[in-house]
């Protein structure tokens, strides 16, 4: 294979893997200017709606728990390909219910076929090495930013045209093109020769069990977890409380995409020029003053779009700085159990972001109150954290490590 191809299929890769990225991601934000149409239709509240959006992130979290390890048993290729099709099963039961618990049922099968996705990062385990890995995930982080942001553009888009079934219609229809471009695309990996049935539970016992392995995984899914939970009640806040239209709150999450490029570049920077510790610390650092911006602004001019959305863009910045490295330090310690490693890390970081997004929708009466106090506390936990890692690890062959890395 000469140059010009290997450089092709590395494209076509990666292009495969930002697809698996929008896909998993849209099911969450695309549908956040239709909440009040789902509302009228299913006759019931916003917060039920909202709610959800956190049962799908439980339901994914859930999901992630079994295709990791599978994955490991059988192959990336294989399980990617049936969760597409049981996604595409939901999505399409989604569309056709004409009752909100049916609705909430298919909106379960939905993510477990999306718990798929999450293979990606074991696919960037598989087929890139070294810091290469790294800038990836970066651009992978940053690309989920920029789908997020602007899937509220697209959902208004589609409500205006074609209602709240308008986001199913295309996630269905990009779930079809990822599943004839993976087919295609990827060899099916050859199976761990470790891998058995009865080693299921002892790769999970072997992994969880390490302290560094799940600190950089929950440093990872602490701050998703400031991510989602204002993405989930952004909807109540800006079109609910101040009464802004779909349209309006959709060009405001704009700013949100904004926000993810910076850091992406910032990420990138960093990633060149400090230690992963120090780029931790920073993205974590940045999480906690998005929460101080948040109180000292909700105290001095009360709910205003901006009180809300500066210290987003802080806490989004920090975000994305954060987790790429934790993710990558966390996914290089196991590297012949990228699967399972994958999905240990997804069950964290969606579990995480479901139940700490659904805690803050129950602070109705003030959630930007509620949500600073998120930020401040989970920042502060990571950094925890991060602290009890470099106390356990021993310096010298971390050392070694990143030099080896440079």
């Amino acid at each position: 294979m000469n140059h010009a191809t290997r450089s092709t299929k590395k494209s076509s890769l990666i292009l495969l893997l930002m697809t698996m990225t929008l896909l998993g991601v849209f099911p969450l934000d695309v549908v956040l200017p239709s909440f009040p149409a789902l509302s009228d239709y299913y006759q019931t509240s916003a917060s039920d709606i909202a709610l959800s959006v956190s049962l799908f992130a439980i339901g994914l979290a859930l999901s992630v728990v079994l295709v990791g390890p599978l994955s490991d048993l059988w192959g990336r290729k294989s399980l990617l390909l049936t969760g597409i099709a049981i996604s595409v099963i939901g999505a399409t039961g989604c569309m056709v219910s004409s009752d909100y618990s049916w609705f909430l049922v298919f909106r379960v099968i939905q993510a477990v076929g999306c718990g798929s996705f999450a293979l990606s990062q074991a696919l960037i385990q598989d087929l890139f090495v070294g810091r290469e890995q790294e800038r990836i995930r970066i651009w992978m982080t940053t690309a989920a930013g920029v789908f997020i942001s602007i899937s509220p553009l697209l959902g208004t888009w589609l409500q205006m045209h074609l209602g709240w079934q308008g986001s199913f219609y295309i996630f269905i229809t990009l779930a079809f093109i990822v599943w004839i471009t993976a087919s295609v695309l990827l060899k099916e990996t050859p199976r761990n020769r470790n891998a058995s049935p009865g080693g299921f539970f002892s790769a999970y016992w072997r992994l969880c069990s390490d302290v560094r392995f799940m600190g950089y995984w929950l440093i990872s899914a602490l701050a998703f977890a400031c991510h989602f939970s204002f993405i989930v009640i952004s909807p109540i806040i800006f079109m609910e409380r101040l009464a802004l239209s779909a349209y309006e709150f959709a060009w405001a999450l704009l700013l949100y995409g904004v926000a993810y490029v910076i850091g992406g570049i910032v990420a990138s920077a960093l990633h060149r020029r400090l230690a992963a510790n120090s780029q931790i610390v920073v993205g974590l650092g940045l999480i906690a003053l998005s929460g101080l911006v948040m109180l000292w602004l909700a105290n001095q001019f009360g709910l205003t779009a901006a009180a809300v959305l500066i210290p987003m863009l802080i806490c989004t910045a920090g975000t994305t700085i954060a987790r790429p490295i934790a993710n990558s330090k966390a996914m290089t310690l196991y590297p012949q159990d990228a699967g399972t490693s994958s999905s240990v890390g997804g069950v964290m970081i969606f579990m995480c972001g479901g139940v700490i997004s659904a805690v803050i929708n129950f602070a109705s009466d003030n959630l930007t109150t509620a949500l600073a106090l998120c930020f401040l506390v989970l920042s502060f936990a990571g950094l925890g954290l991060n602290t009890l890692i470099n106390r356990r690890t021993p310096c010298r062959s971390e050392l070694a490590r990143d030099g080896r890395q440079r």
